[in-house]
């Protein structure tokens, strides 16, 4: 029978395929971020959200051409929940051989955010403080349009993300640079 995992089990469960520490930051940033949206969207599903942020690159590190196809396996082995499982494998709609279309509101979050969180870290980065604490929509705006800065964030997930949402691309810019304060320093 699948489970939901606690925060803690998904954490033990990504450190299982992932060592480096970018990786295993990326999955408590995106997992940060997704647990401040659930908070607004869907606060009786928190800690649901936060484990979909952490296991949502569970294969990316050992298994980056299989990703969100190899990441269903090992969730199935794990015997994760399948609404897990298909949220998690839905981020990479588009981008990898998955399926799973992002349908639910907690699905088009996470596809919308998944790069941007890697964007505006990496802005931020650039900063003095090297901080998202004092980081404005314009400085993410001015990057985002510079396609060589982060070239591996796809500015098309991140603009579909805001569509997806019915969102603008500032609104969902500004709205997780606030999501990601939240994360930073945790």
């Amino acid at each position: 029978m699948s489970h939901t995992p606690t925060p803690g089990q998904a954490r033990e469960l990504l450190g299982q395929y992932n060592k480096e520490p970018f990786h295993l930051r990326h999955g408590e940033v995106v997992s940060g971020v997704m647990r401040h949206f659930a908070a607004e969207l869907d606060a009786d599903n928190a800690d649901y959200w936060a484990v979909v942020g952490l296991l949502h690159d569970i294969d990316f590190e050992l298994y980056p051409e299989e990703h969100c196809v190899r990441g269903e396996v090992l969730l199935r082995e794990a015997d994760v929940d399948e609404g897990i499982i298909r949220a998690c494998m839905s981020h990479g709609y588009g981008l990898s051989p998955t399926s799973y279309e992002p349908t639910h509101i907690m699905e088009k979050v996470l596809f919308a955010t998944d790069e941007l969180t890697g964007l505006i870290g990496a802005v931020a980065l650039m900063r003095p403080s090297k901080s998202v604490s004092d980081l404005e929509l314009s400085s993410v705006k001015k990057k985002f349009k510079d396609k060589k800065f982060a070239a591996g964030c796809s500015r098309d997930v991140i603009t579909t993300g805001a569509d997806m949402l019915g969102w603008t691309l500032d609104e969902l810019i500004e709205r997780t640079i606030l999501a990601m304060r939240t994360v930073e320093g945790a």
